[in-house]
């Protein structure tokens, strides 16, 4: 492997050990994602900030982004060094590209994170919507009855209890609140 940079220069040689190094961690990092592990965020910074503050997903200094950013300026300082004579600005192009392989991170992941839905049942969300009634519900909390409702696209069978007169089987209904996981209806 050494003959293969005899006869470069120093910064073709730094060009090309950033580039091997960066793409063989990036495929570790690629490889610890798809088999569900995550050993390569959270690099443990001796300094005083709050980057753990950042309300999302992302954070820009991250060990991941480094590997990023040293894979694009490796790559492109390898692929441009003899196309482009002033080194100067060979570096500031790879800088450059470093910089744009991780906001191309940034974008696709936003883009994943977008597929991402939550379907937790939260059965407050269920205050102000109708429902079908089930099993009749007794009048003035004497009793529980079931109502069907839909939320999320999903139907949930659950009881229900009114302060009101009894509500027969097929009626529609509206949830007025929550007690104990039990709901409130009032007939529409």
């Amino acid at each position: 492997m050494m003959d293969f940079f005899d006869g470069m220069s120093t910064l073709q040689q730094s060009f090309w050990w950033v580039a091997i190094i960066a793409s063989l961690i990036f495929l570790l990092q690629l490889i610890f994602t798809i088999i569900g592990t995550d050993l390569s965020d959270g690099l443990g910074a001796d300094f005083d900030g709050n980057l753990d503050a950042v309300h999302g997903p992302f954070q820009l200094f991250s060990f991941r982004n480094l590997i990023n950013f040293l894979m694009g300026f490796g790559w492109t300082g390898v692929a441009f060094f003899h196309s482009i004579q002033n080194q100067m600005f060979l570096i500031i192009l790879a800088a450059l590209v470093g910089i744009l392989f991780v906001v191309i991170f940034f974008v696709v992941i936003k883009q994943i994170l977008k597929l991402t839905e939550d379907n937790t049942f939260n059965i407050n969300k269920l205050i102000g919507k109708t429902a079908e009634v089930y099993l009749r519900i007794p009048e003035a909390r004497s009793g529980n009855g079931k109502i069907q409702v839909s939320l999320n696209g999903t139907n949930h069978e659950l009881l229900a209890i009114t302060e009101t007169g009894e509500i027969a089987s097929g009626s529609l209904v509206r949830i007025i609140r929550v007690e104990e996981k039990v709901l409130i209806v009032e007939k529409i």
